[in-house]
């Protein structure tokens, strides 16, 4: 699809009544009379056929992690790709070529092959899907009144499509700020003229929606009557917390700085967030919340415990698995998310080459020797990024009360770092038998400056290797990407923990650290500190409350850390008006040489060596200007009609 095909979707559209396929779980629903593809009075008539005209939204929503073979979704200051991925948007975000989401088919936000029907991960991008989508959303609630059904069947129909118009429009927002508000159907001959609304105009507008689908629709479909038809089958439809997390989100975007001050330079408004809409976002978390302490939900964090980190084995007593948030493995292709997930799309699991997770798995570790073979792309975990992982005692590594020592620098820190970050002296490949001659050698990663895994080709350019979303057993020996391995990846849009440190940044931003919102016990300081001592480090010290500015700034490490790598941390650079401010324009290197003996690796914890000559150089430095705080659009959309303006300097 080009974009001319774009254009007819967005304003005036060709309306398919077929309803596709499009998810594993909704097969009753799809048991649909053949002139519902062809027929509109067939295709609204019942709660059943409805559904099915629906599933097509579900179908479009892009896996950032698998739309192609090699993906790019990290575009702050937290990953480099090796110099293999140079063509890659992670590298050309970095060289401020912002227009390159159009042409870089590695993308998410564009693929060519858009194909809304399919189920092929790779047709499916949020650019040209999100006009789809929006123009059936707005179709669907035109024909609300010629459906026969319960009033049970009809909230739940019109909730799903109050919510779909408002989530395609705020992943837009997202990217390219404030846009016009699709809410009506677009006939084809009709002047074109809807303006480009405010993002803060754009924001309210889907909040009325999210508002909606959040009073319209149920927190379990699994408890209601229309959901016992495909009972343990419905994790993935739209519900009341899915709508709640997104209102809330949406209103904590539009009181964020840049929002509320637009883009600029300097940094000097970078705490000065919109309190109305803070106070907004705390509500729409707060209620959100209190269903969840109150256990009224299907969600929960997931537990944090593992007999060895290193090499991901879950605790006997653990009930759930946070590496299951991001991965499964001999699980029979469950679908990753845990309890902890609340909104995703659906992710192909039967070994399909366009929908397996065998490129995914491939693109983490080293290429030395083939140690991981295929593609030559590698996920890079920025020195900037480890560094944001505090000790255990909750602190930061920079603050002089740490404990954190430059000689042994891996050591007592934060319990994440160990889940996430493969740094010098881990043991890599645990079949070290399986391994040949040449490979052997690196079954130990040896990080080190000037070791063969610090080849900027093949090796990692940073000092480190990441394990958070694809396990580093994914390797020449340990082989875990095989098919027999039923490992599944998939990256939640939205997950529980995400809520409370948004909860807890939308209250800070209105009172500090102990404001809560009035329909929830949670402060902003218990809200975090749920997240930090879910994986056993300390809370936030005593000494980062008082100011708040300062305690901002550990719910910013917060969401860096917890949610690093997920796709969040460039929205949030954005969002702050840091995007363009150093050291957030800057990615860097660990350096040091080792102390150790390569015997020590294999009979010690590698969290315990020591080394020297701990440094970090600089890689990139990004030159950005106010312009890049907005992607440039389409430059064959802006030249429709002189209302729908390109973003300013692009």
């Amino acid at each position: 699809m080009k974009y001319n095909t774009y254009k007819t979707l967005f304003y005036a559209g060709l309306l398919s009544f077929s309803v596709g396929f499009c998810m594993t779980s909704c097969e009753d629903y799809l048991d649909k009379s053949p002139e519902s593809t062809v027929s509109e009075e067939d295709a609204f008539k019942n709660f059943r056929n409805f559904q099915g005209f629906i599933e097509e939204i579900y179908n479009c929503i892009p896996d950032k992690e698998k739309c192609n073979y090699c993906t790019s979704w990290n575009w702050g200051d937290d990953e480099l790709f090796n110099s293999m991925g140079d063509g890659h948007m992670t590298h050309q975000a970095d060289l401020g070529n912002f227009r390159a989401w159009q042409s870089n088919g590695q993308c998410w936000l564009y693929r060519d092959s858009s194909n809304p029907a399919s189920t092929n991960a790779f047709d499916h991008s949020l650019w040209p899907h999100s006009w789809y989508c929006i123009r059936k959303a707005n179709v669907g609630l035109a024909n609300l009144d010629k459906m026969v059904g319960t009033q049970e069947e009809k909230d739940m129909i019109a909730g799903q499509l109050y919510f779909f118009r408002a989530w395609w429009h705020f992943e837009l927002m997202t990217y390219w700020g404030g846009l016009p508000y699709v809410d009506q159907v677009l006939d084809a001959t009709q002047e074109l003229n809807l303006p480009r609304l405010s993002y803060q105009e754009c924001a309210d507008k889907a909040a009325a929606d999210f508002r909606r689908a959040a009073d319209l629709l149920p927190i379990d479909w699994d408890k209601t009557s229309i959901g016992k038809a495909t009972e343990g089958k419905n994790q993935l439809r739209v519900n009341k917390i899915m709508a709640l997390g997104y209102l809330g989100k949406n209103y904590l975007w539009a009181g964020s700085p840049l929002m509320k001050n637009g883009a600029q330079l300097g940094g000097a408004n970078a705490y000065n967030y919109d309190e109305e809409y803070c106070k907004k976002a705390a509500q729409a978390f707060g209620e959100l919340l209190t269903l969840v302490e109150g256990g009224q939900t299907q969600y929960a964090l997931a537990e944090f415990k593992y007999k060895n980190v290193y090499n991901h084995e879950k605790a006997s007593d653990a009930k759930t698995c946070y590496s299951d948030i991001f991965y499964t493995r001999r699980q029979g292709w469950l679908m990753p998310g845990s309890v902890e997930a609340i909104f995703r799309g659906p992710s192909g699991s039967d070994g399909n080459a366009n929908n397996s997770n065998w490129n995914m798995t491939k693109i983490w570790g080293p290429k030395v020797a083939g140690l991981v073979s295929h593609d030559k792309i590698i996920h890079l975990p920025t020195a900037n990024l480890v560094e944001m992982y505090g000790m255990a005692n909750g602190l930061p590594i920079d603050d002089p009360n740490s404990g954190f020592d430059e000689r042994y620098p891996f050591k007592d820190r934060d319990p994440r770092f160990y889940h996430d970050i493969v740094f010098d002296g881990f043991h890599f490949v645990l079949a070290e038998d399986k391994l040949s001659d040449a490979q052997k050698p690196y079954a130990y990663c040896d990080l080190s400056t000037g070791a063969d895994m610090r080849f900027a080709d093949l090796g990692s350019r940073t000092g480190y290797f990441f394990q958070k979303l694809v396990p580093h057993t994914c390797n020449e020996g340990d082989k875990e990407y095989d098919w027999g391995s039923n490992l599944h990846t998939y990256l939640p849009y939205m997950r529980l923990a995400d809520i409370y440190l948004m909860y807890a940044e939308s209250c800070a931003a209105v009172g500090g650290a102990s404001f809560k919102s009035e329909n929830c016990s949670l402060t902003a300081l218990d809200a975090i500190n749920k997240i930090r001592t879910r994986c056993g480090a300390k809370g936030v010290h005593t000494s980062y409350i008082a100011d708040n500015k300062k305690f901002m700034d550990e719910i910013r490490r917060e969401r860096a850390v917890e949610l690093s790598m997920e796709g969040f941390r460039f929205n949030d650079l954005q969002r702050w008006l840091l995007l363009t401010e150093a050291p957030y324009t800057e990615k860097y290197s660990v350096e040091f040489d080792r102390v150790e003996s390569p015997e020590f690796y294999k009979t010690n914890d590698p969290a315990n060596a020591e080394v020297a000559n701990y440094r970090h150089e600089l890689i990139v430095k990004r030159v950005f200007g106010t312009k890049h705080y907005w992607f440039p659009l389409p430059d064959d959309d802006v030249y429709l009609y002189p209302e729908f303006g390109q973003n300013p300097g692009w």
